[in-house]
């Protein structure tokens, strides 16, 4: 005799709520997941900044407790006087764009 399978549509009737529920669940864990990951990834944001700032905070306290007051005095002379020569370069072109200038304003006056 052979084996007679009957549709089971009841079966599907009774599932269908637990497999939503299920689904709802499964939303509901993967959103609370994503919110997680998210609050971790500002809290390593804060914790990096705050390292940071600490970090900028101590090259602060080096700069001023190990470098020497007269070296910090020659650093700041050593670099004025390279900018006053920087200064007088600068003024002795202009002067000479000046005067090129007006040598050929000059010249096409008496052309």
């Amino acid at each position: 005799m052979p084996i007679q399978i009957e549709p089971l549509w009841w079966i599907t009737a009774v599932e269908a709520p637990v497999v939503a529920a299920l689904f709802w669940m499964i939303h509901g864990l993967r959103r609370d997941v994503h919110a997680r990951i998210e609050r971790g990834d500002q809290r390593d944001s804060d914790a990096l900044t705050r390292t940071r700032d600490d970090l900028a905070q101590f090259k602060l306290e080096v700069a001023r407790t190990y470098v020497p007051l007269s070296l910090i005095r020659d650093l700041d002379r050593r670099l004025s006087d390279h900018l006053v020569r920087i200064e007088a370069k600068i003024e002795e072109v202009s002067r000479a764009s000046i005067a090129v200038a007006q040598a050929a304003r000059r010249a096409e006056e008496r052309e």
